[in-house]
């Protein structure tokens, strides 16, 4: 889904729905990146934009000391909540754009989907100044592509989309395709710019199946479906769930995650 800015706000509305139903990271992917850069009970670790924390757990089972920054505040409260029996986690309300770090300090900087919401310039040089030379920054995302075994009902949902979310943001249809390799390398190719070496990135692939209503419970997950008007809303999705249960009740997202690496040295 599209990330405008502005709209980071509407995520912290929907913490609970969005701890439900927002996808983790498969574990191949983990294995990659620790291969990459090994973290144990001795390494300090930064995440940016933990959300609920679905790329936090699998890093905090390394032991590691781990700081995590999310600016809502709802989030944050979940978080210290669901980690709470880990001595070595914590987390800073605020912006990471805004949080003071210790230069040189840290073995690794996280970000799962959520990177996007830094401005680019700031958020790499600020990670580079953080980690020691050495230190790795490791972006990841999931990137949803809407059924492409079920053309009839993407048209149908398509054209749902024409009436109220195109219409209500003014906005012509977008073609929608998968996530591509050479997107990946060229979000990878970012680090470059800003001193990383080493660079990396390695594509993942899963598929996810819901029903109507979880899937409208999913959409309501997503920044710019959140900020549009209530009752246009409550229309849209309710013509959604009615064209996945015309065409079988079950819709399937086939998802591509990207993994970008680069370290400091």
């Amino acid at each position: 889904m599209t990330a405008w800015k502005g709209l980071e706000w509407t995520f912290d509305t929907v913490a609970s729905t969005y701890e439900k139903l927002r996808p983790g990271y498969v574990k191949e992917l983990y294995q990659a990146l620790f291969s990459y850069v090994p973290i144990n009970e001795n390494s300090n670790v930064v995440e940016v934009g933990s959300g609920s924390g679905q790329a936090t757990a699998p890093m905090l089972t390394t032991g590691c000391q781990l700081t995590a920054v999310e600016c809502g505040e709802h989030f944050s409260e979940l978080l210290k909540d669901k980690f709470k029996e880990y001595q070595k986690f914590s987390v800073i309300t605020a912006k990471f754009e805004d949080t003071m770090f210790e230069d040189n300090a840290f073995d690794l900087v996280f970000s799962a989907t959520a990177f996007h919401w830094v401005p680019e310039k700031i958020g790499y040089e600020k990670v580079f100044s953080m980690l020691k030379n050495g230190g790795v920054f490791a972006r990841f995302a999931n990137h949803p592509y809407r059924d492409k075994g079920n053309p009839a009902l993407s048209q149908e949902i398509d054209e749902i989309y024409d009436k109220y979310y195109n219409k209500y943001y003014n906005k012509e249809r977008e073609t929608i395709s998968e996530y591509t390799e050479e997107q990946a390398k060229e979000r990878a190719m970012i680090a470059n710019k800003y001193g990383f070496a080493d660079i990396r990135y390695e594509l993942f692939y899963r598929e996810r199946v819901f029903s109507a209503k979880e899937y409208i419970e999913l959409l309501g997950t997503y920044s710019d479906h959140i900020a549009i008007e209530e009752n246009i809303r409550t229309e849209f999705f309710e013509k959604i769930q009615e064209a996945i249960n015309k065409h079988g009740g079950m819709i399937t997202i086939n998802d591509t995650i990207d993994l970008q690496l680069a370290r400091k040295s």
